[in-house]
């Protein structure tokens, strides 16, 4: 989630100059370290933010029985979720929110940032402005004290599919019938225990047990 978060967004196009992301680029984003995950914050009652996160990131990934070997790795085994756009977009503005609080980002520079998105603000001002006042309104909840999420039931434990396979699942081709390989033949006779011709190897020779020299005289 930190590679997706509006706040790495914006402190990656401070460093590249073309439209390419690559490598060298790469290295020098402010990646948050594993351990940051694992220190106590105030907008969750001196908690770490680690579970917090991974249940967010496990509902808003995991949508489809493809993604079964991730969502075990992050400690589910049950069904994929059902996508529900009205709770993803709330997912995602609190996951947002939390990584402006883990960089530090004061609130008199949240405008910034986010305003900063002029694509997305040009092509679609509604969504963009619903997204940015969504946004500021948790991380202004998540300022004041211990946060409360408004989604039920909570994130990583939203409704899933039965049992089966998903509507995302792609299904696999049919396999080709498989034709059966033709019989193979040895590129020179063997008559009278002897084989015609010059250098030949044991695998070219059909129902014969028998070395050759150069000259293909029986040994």
């Amino acid at each position: 989630m930190n590679l997706s978060s509006f706040i790495l967004d914006f402190a990656a196009r401070q460093k590249m100059q073309g439209a390419h992301l690559t490598y060298t680029y790469l290295e020098q984003l402010p990646i948050l370290a594993p351990d940051e995950y694992a220190k106590p914050v105030t907008w969750l009652d001196g908690q770490s933010p680690e579970a917090w996160i991974r249940a967010r990131v496990l509902e808003l990934t995991y949508t489809s029985y493809e993604m079964g070997p991730w969502a075990a790795h992050l400690g589910d085994e049950a069904a994929p979720f059902v996508g529900d756009e009205d709770r993803r977009f709330l997912t995602r503005a609190e996951l947002d929110a939390a990584y402006f609080h883990l960089y530090g980002i004061e609130r008199n520079d949240l405008d910034l940032v986010l305003d900063s998105f002029r694509a997305f603000r040009n092509k679609k001002p509604e969504l963009f402005q619903r997204t940015k006042d969504e946004i500021i309104r948790i991380y202004e909840a998540m300022a004041t004290g211990p946060y409360v999420t408004l989604l039920t039931p909570p994130p990583g434990q939203g409704r899933i599919h039965k049992p089966g396979t998903s509507p995302l699942t792609r299904v696999a081709p049919p396999a080709p019938p498989v034709r059966p390989a033709p019989a193979r033949k040895s590129s020179k006779p063997v008559m009278d225990g002897h084989v015609g011709g010059a250098l030949f190897g044991l695998d070219e020779v059909e129902g014969v047990d028998i070395q050759l020299d150069i000259f293909g005289r029986e040994e």
